[in-house]
């Protein structure tokens, strides 16, 4: 299990440009990486993407690269020769149009515009030198959530022990809601002294109807199965975050259902208790890779 919380740096002395990339991450529903480089260059930022991307499945991801120059190879000159000659040959028909001497030297032609420009290098040379830098801010994000992530599996193993217990409180409460709605039936009859007129078999249907309206067998079933399949998703060793809300969801569900149809006090204690701890691993959950 990891979490989606991360920090790393990376540093490498290239032989254009030293590099220092910093990584930082947050939770977020889906997979967001933004690369921020020194000026823009869209190809070499899909590259970086493209490698980040291989090591994160969610989270909110920020690559920041900080490049400076080493001195060695940091601007490639380039001569344009055939319009260093065309220039050569305007100033040749403009000093034979004027009557004039030309006198030019080869340094006068290298200040034209456009003769000489100056290239950056290219992004097939600058990646050797970001690739390290980059792999090691990734090594480091990747320990530090990880690391997280072992703590939230033990908070959520401790609170999956909480709901478990909550879960049995209420199977063995139960069975009790439907004997004790029995008794507080007869008790009314008693109390207004209709205990003979009232009509066995109707009363026997009325008990009979509640016992069917608050029934919890399969709610709690479910729920049960659910608690399984959380406990056996803490283990697992690919991306859980999206199965484990929707596990959540559905427990909630279930928590709701035993809420409205119990009718009993003490079962609605515990529900109150089941939702708030629920609520707790949900919040936990959020930062789940």
């Amino acid at each position: 299990m990891k979490s989606m919380t991360g920090f790393g740096r990376g540093t490498h002395q290239g032989l254009y440009k030293k590099t220092v990339v910093e990584i930082k991450t947050v939770n977020s529903r889906y997979a967001d990486i933004r690369v921020r480089l020194p000026s823009p260059q869209p190809l070499l930022e899909e590259k970086i993407r493209q490698a980040v991307s291989q090591y994160f499945a969610r989270g909110y991801i920020e690559v920041f690269v900080k490049l400076k120059d080493t001195g060695a190879q940091r601007i490639l000159p380039q001569v344009d020769k055939d319009l260093a000659l065309a220039y050569y040959k305007l100033l040749k028909e403009i000093a034979a149009c004027t009557d004039t001497s030309l006198q030019i030297e080869a340094i006068q032609l290298v200040q034209l515009p456009e003769v000489v420009t100056f290239q950056e290098v290219e992004i097939d040379q600058l990646w050797p030198d970001i690739e390290p830098a980059l792999a090691e801010a990734v090594e480091a994000a990747l320990a530090m959530r990880k690391k997280e992530g072992l703590l939230l599996k033990h908070d959520l193993s401790e609170r999956l022990k909480i709901i478990c217990e909550l879960h049995r409180k209420i199977k063995q409460r139960a069975p009790l809601v439907v004997k004790n709605q029995h008794l507080k039936l007869k008790e009314r009859l008693k109390e207004f002294q209709l205990g003979e007129e009232i009509d066995k078999d109707r009363l026997m249907l009325e008990i009979a109807l509640f016992a069917d309206k608050c029934n919890l067998t399969e709610e709690l079933v479910r729920l049960e199965s659910h608690f399984h399949q959380l406990e056996n998703s803490l283990s697992a060793v690919e991306p859980i975050g999206r199965r484990l809300d929707f596990l959540l969801q559905e427990i909630n569900r279930e928590i709701n259902t035993i809420g409205s149809k119990a009718n009993d006090s003490e079962i609605a204690h515990l529900v109150v208790a089941l939702k708030s701890e629920l609520e707790k691993i949900r919040e936990q959950v959020q930062n789940i890779e």
